[in-house]
């Protein structure tokens, strides 16, 4: 009996991933097999120190503080202060960790702080633990060698139960995990019903007609006419709806990390925009809706699900009348025949290479933060998307009556849509690429304002669509040509 042979399934202690069992098929002898359990117990007892080691390396009575620097606005920015709070007096005081929040910025004072330490430029700050990072600087600070990966701190089932798509944008393009995800937007459409409804009793425009482009396109000359000449509709960044309503169609407006318009499709895109914006019903304007829409040249406006909070309750008119502002949050508006695909925006934040003790300290406090209890805590009076999938699910199997405020709870129901039947797009991450969306947007703007002028001024010796046709001659073509 001591030389039998028998299968052996072997338990071995995996980093990250615990305990995994293979199995030895046959050939074992009964003495092996002994050898091999005083070598499992062995490296159980191992796995075990290891993780203790691990625990030990953070001490209560000597508590490690991090520093965190954030660009949220002042209702996020309360929302992660008294998080930070009931960390500190919780798992942080039992574990041995401090969070003080240091700096508080908007993302241009922090992105110029961190270029300065980057750089080495004399006056640079000292980096902190923690920052929020977006992925721009996110790809020039890894490339200088400064930020901590994921993967060392968080296993890969961890990691699974975050969004996918929040996940793959923290990498950057690579295979390395450098922004964490803490809570993430899309675009949606803000409406004025108030204003809207009116509209649509009079003329009988229905605002399912608003899920595409072109219906949001078709409001805005009518409502032109109906409104005696005010505008409907305002995209708050015109680069986004190239690159969103290029993916619906199937396109990409970026050929080797350049600008490419010369795809038949993009004519539909500039047809969303221009020739409207040239007869009224669009708006020209380059800074947030929520201004327009809080004075009433606007009922619609395309912009982040992370703005609900700017949008005001009251409208107050030129005349200093006011009303009431009723919002609807509506899905962000696809090309007719296209795919339901929206930007993915919001940052996340990054650890900063340190040491072991602080960096592993880190990944205790981002544990916490983004599970979905607290992270539904910070996200959800907000506008912000949370990060785990089980979040989202927490949301459909419970009620979202909970949600006091009647605008965020329809901008969640909006959301829950969204992440059940659109794709979110990343956009790309490479040099140029802030240049190459300013630029676009600097001269779309400046082509539809100059053609607006243009057409008002042949107005008044042209009819309507000999004016139009005077004023746009050849823009197009000029435009995508780069010139």
């Amino acid at each position: 009996m001591q030389n039998a042979e028998m299968d052996v399934f072997l338990l071995r202690f995996v980093p990250k991933k615990g305990m995994v069992i293979s199995m030895i098929k046959g050939g074992v002898t009964t003495k092996m097999a002994k050898l091999i359990a005083c070598c499992i117990l062995l490296v159980i007892i191992i796995g075990l120190l290891s993780g203790c080691a691990q625990r030990d390396i953070l001490d209560p009575n000597d508590p490690v503080t991090l520093i965190v620097w954030h660009n949220y606005g002042q209702q996020l920015g309360e929302s992660i202060g008294s998080l930070v709070d009931e960390f500190n007096g919780t798992v942080g005081a039992d574990r041995g960790i401090n969070i003080q929040i240091a700096y508080i910025a908007d993302t241009r004072e922090i992105n110029e702080r961190l270029l300065m330490a980057v750089n080495n430029d004399p006056g640079a700050p000292l980096l902190p633990d923690i920052a929020v990072i977006y992925p721009r600087i996110g790809a020039t600070l890894a490339e200088a060698g400064m930020l901590m990966d994921f993967s060392e701190q968080f296993s890969e089932e961890e990691l699974a139960s975050y969004v996918p798509s929040f996940i793959e944008e923290g990498k950057l393009g690579g295979d390395i995990l450098y922004i964490l995800p803490v809570a993430k937007s899309t675009e949606v459409i803000y409406l004025n019903s108030t204003i809207f409804n009116r509209f649509s009793e009079d003329t009988g425009f229905d605002k399912s007609r608003l899920a595409t482009i072109e219906g949001v396109v078709e409001a805005a000359e009518k409502y032109y006419e109906w409104s005696g000449g005010k505008a409907f509709f305002y995209p708050e960044n015109l680069f986004h709806i190239a690159m969103s309503g290029s993916r619906q169609m199937g396109r990409d407006i970026f050929t080797d990390s350049n600008l490419d318009l010369s795809f038949d499709e993009y004519q539909r895109i500039w047809d969303a925009y221009y020739p409207s914006a040239v007869r009224g019903g669009t708006a020209i304007f380059d800074n947030y809706g929520n201004y327009l829409m809080a004075t009433g040249e606007v009922v619609c406006v395309t912009g982040s699900s992370a703005s609900l909070t700017f949008y005001p309750d009251t409208v107050t008119f030129a005349d200093n009348t006011k009303e009431p502002l009723e919002l609807d949050l509506l899905p962000y508006p696809i090309f007719t025949g296209g795919s339901n695909i929206s930007i993915q925006r919001g940052g996340g934040m990054s650890v900063f290479k340190s040491d072991n003790k602080r960096e592993y300290a880190a990944g205790v406090f981002l544990k916490w933060f983004t599970e979905p209890e607290q992270n539904l805590r910070f996200t959800q009076q907000t506008g912000y998307m949370p990060v785990k999938t089980a979040a989202f699910e927490d949301f459909k199997t419970n009620d979202l009556d909970n949600i006091a405020n009647l605008n965020v709870r329809k901008l969640y129901e909006t959301l829950i849509y969204m992440q059940d039947n659109y794709t979110f797009y990343v956009p790309p991450v490479f040099e140029g690429f802030s240049e190459i969306q300013r630029s676009y947007n600097q001269r779309l703007l400046q082509a539809a304002e100059g053609s607006r002028w243009e057409y008002l001024s042949l107005l008044e010796t042209h009819d309507p669509a000999a004016a139009f046709d005077l004023a746009t001659s050849g823009v197009f073509e000029l435009f995508i040509s780069g010139d």
